[in-house]
């Protein structure tokens, strides 16, 4: 399949630079595989989609503020975005500019505190160190903000710092928030709960690999970038007696929908797991563990449009798009859902 086949056009009017009044009050637009039609809801209208044959795996990663704000000897200002931690206690970021930063290059964070690029420039994803983990801790704590997506025109503020995580996140590290979580509210957890759906939690560390456009036009080509997952043997114990027992399993965003295709067995049994996956799926897929989904909408061109294309079908995934737009729902990630039932 070629890259245009998974473009649209969107009014940049629609697409949201804050969130919901109350979470659960966005805009759900359903869409029923089986017969192809389309529904406006509400998200709080869920509970009514589903009863206890469905339960819901989530994502509850926690946002991290990731952004930073450094400065070369020069004077000249370096934007830092921590990716992820590793196993020798440096960290994987993306430096902009990154060509002109030299290996050992210190990056002043403020007059005593800088961290220092570990390697030459080459790869986008630079590996960078603290001078020590107080000052790691001091530098993120204080200097850190929110990384919110590139569409949303404006600074972090404090209604950020609540809203861009979901009410269950708990395992930080995401650079990203798994936006299709941040609708739930207490009050849908507890109407969910009464009605004896059952809610398992995975974590996916989100990287900014999500927001990446696909450049090659044969989209076979494209590769995804490794995200950190982690399933428990309980969870993933109590997710395969679930499917056996016949129950459809709801898979809240493409971060979940990503890790439990990325570990399940062809009969669609699941494992536990502690790595990095870096699972690409598009049309022509055959899903093993995923029933139903709750998504957002995505960017044109992105491997998160062609992950839904393989799930609902590209061409109806568009018509949904198109009535989308028509009835002015809010995009990307502080806009409207789908649930794909």
């Amino acid at each position: 399949m070629k890259l245009s086949d998974f473009h649209y056009d969107l009014p940049g009017e629609l697409i949201a630079q804050h969130p919901a009044d109350q979470r659960s009050h966005s805009r759900m637009l359903v869409l029923n595989r089986k017969e192809h039609s389309i529904n406006d809801c509400h998200f709080y209208d869920l509970p009514d989609f589903i009863d206890e044959n469905y339960f819901i795996v989530v994502n509850d990663s926690k946002v991290f503020k990731a952004r930073l704000l450094g400065q070369r000897a020069t004077g000249a200002k370096v934007k830092v975005l921590l990716v992820r931690r590793l196993e020798n206690g440096n960290w994987i970021a993306l430096l902009k500019p990154s060509a002109r930063i030299h290996k050992g290059e210190k990056i002043l964070i403020d007059s005593e505190n800088y961290i220092t690029a570990e390697d030459d420039p080459g790869e986008p994803g630079r590996e960078i160190s603290f001078v020590s983990p107080n000052s790691e801790n001091h530098i993120i704590s204080t200097y850190g903000k929110l990384p919110l997506p590139p569409y949303i025109k404006r600074d972090a503020d404090e209604v950020d710092d609540n809203r861009y995580q979901t009410v269950y996140a708990q395992n930080t590290g995401s650079v990203a928030a798994p936006t299709a979580g941040l609708h739930f509210d207490e009050k849908t957890l507890a109407r969910l709960a009464e009605k004896k759906i059952a809610i398992e939690q995975l974590t996916l560390h989100v990287g900014p690999g999500t927001f990446k456009s696909v450049t090659t036009d044969r989209i076979e080509d494209h590769t995804i970038d490794p995200e950190f997952a982690n399933i428990s043997e309980t969870t993933a114990g109590n997710i395969n007696e679930a499917r056996k027992s016949g129950k459809k399993l709801l898979a809240v965003g493409t971060t979940c929908i990503r890790t439990l295709e990325a570990i399940s067995e062809s009969d669609g049994n699941l494992r536990a797991c502690n790595e990095m996956v870096n699972t690409f799926i598009y049309p022509p897929y055959k899903f093993k563990a995923v029933d139903a989904l709750i998504t957002n909408f995505h960017l044109p061109d992105t491997s998160l449009m062609m992950l839904i294309s393989a799930f609902y079908g590209r061409e109806f995934l568009l018509e949904a798009y198109r009535h989308a737009v028509a009835e002015k729902y809010r995009f990307y990630s502080y806009g409207d859902c789908m649930l794909i039932l």
